[in-house]
């Protein structure tokens, strides 16, 4: 019997001179060799997600949209009025000829006909997120702050009581447009102000500054990573009453005209010059402040740089009188009014294009 039962079991005994083991029957399966019919010991599987449903409805958001449209918007207008921004710039830091027509062949006789596409490059590095994180960041803060005074509407408010005196905290007198305005000029120029930098560098002394790489080497090395943030200051303080009154402006003239005509968009030729009137207004306004801001840019390069913002205009109205506050303004609005025109039709044609909502519409 014993041996009987020794014969059945013995493949689960192990010898080893005069003693026997017994081995557990798991054990005993997983050292029969492995066979394409035999069933395998275990297995992992590994479950990848599809990902491609969640990316798909993600750039077909509005936000994405609105932040495609205006890069591509940015892109196209910046190739076209590389020339005038060229001329612009060399008019208001005071490089050579004091007139447009003068700057102009100035730049031909210097440079070539390429010289007026001096620092194109990074300038369409530069406005392509610009453009982007600006016009997606109106558009996203004016949604917020419109949505928000709807609520405090409905709900009407906080209520503060001193005594017998009831104070009613209210958004109504806030205009969505001039605080998405703001937010859209702060939040671009913090994201690219060093693009600035080096657009004004290669565009101001293109023979110390002769590309791209070369230029980020000389600014890292002569002041390190703030380098690269000189005249942020000035820069903010110039951008705030810009972008607030561009945008303001822009949004009041398109609501005007469509109520005067009982529309509910503006068409293209109409858009075009409701772009260019706000660019030049908003141009106009703080343009002094965009003087001072290329001076403190740039003033390093002339070996004179002002301390602030106020020392920079105090300086041109002492060496060129308050007409110099305005020096270069003529060339401004050349590149601002078709830059602004022709940026607005764009984008709400990329709009129309990307935007799944309006498409439908």
């Amino acid at each position: 019997m014993l041996k009987t039962d020794f014969e059945s079991q013995k493949n689960r005994y192990r010898v080893f001179g005069n003693m026997a083991l017994v081995v557990p029957k798991e054990l005993d399966e997983l050292e029969k060799p492995f066979s394409l019919h035999s069933p395998k010991p275990f297995e992992i599987r590994l479950q990848v997600p599809d990902l491609r449903v969640p990316i798909r409805n993600f750039l077909r958001t509005r936000e994405v949209g609105e932040f495609l449209s205006g890069a591509l918007a940015g892109a196209m207008t910046k190739a076209v009025l590389a020339p005038l921004e060229t001329i612009r710039t060399r008019l208001v830091v005071g490089v050579g000829s004091k007139n447009i027509t003068g700057s102009f062949i100035e730049i031909i006789e210097q440079q070539g006909w390429q010289g007026l596409w001096a620092g194109n490059g990074i300038n369409m590095l530069r406005i392509i997120p610009t453009q982007a994180i600006e016009l997606g960041t109106f558009e996203c803060v004016k949604r917020t702050m419109t949505s928000a005074q709807e609520k405090w509407k409905q709900i009407e408010g906080p209520k503060l009581q001193i005594g017998h005196v009831n104070v009613n905290f209210s958004l109504s007198w806030v205009s969505p447009v001039a605080v998405a305005g703001a937010a859209a000029g702060i939040v671009s120029t913090l994201a690219c102000h060093p693009l600035e930098v080096l657009k004004d560098r290669l565009t101001v002394s293109p023979d110390i500054y002769p590309s791209l790489s070369i230029a980020i080497s000389k600014i890292y090395k002569d002041g390190g990573v703030g380098a690269f943030y000189a005249g942020l200051s000035p820069t903010l303080v110039g951008m705030l009453p810009y972008s607030t009154c561009y945008y303001f402006m822009y949004e009041k003239l398109k609501k005007s005209y469509c109520q005067s005509k009982k529309k509910k968009s503006l068409n293209r030729p109409v858009m075009l010059v409701v772009g260019a009137l706000a660019g030049f207004t908003a141009s106009t306004i703080s343009f002094p402040l965009e003087v001072a801001r290329k001076r403190l840019m740039v003033g390093a390069l002339q070996g004179k740089c002002p301390p602030n913002m106020v020392a920079a205009l105090a300086e041109v109205i002492r060496d060129e009188g308050l007409t110099g506050l305005y020096r270069g303004w003529g060339a401004s609005c050349l590149k601002v009014m078709p830059a602004s025109g022709i940026t607005w039709t764009f984008y709400e044609a990329w709009k129309d294009m990307l935007l799944v909502e309006k498409r439908i519409l």
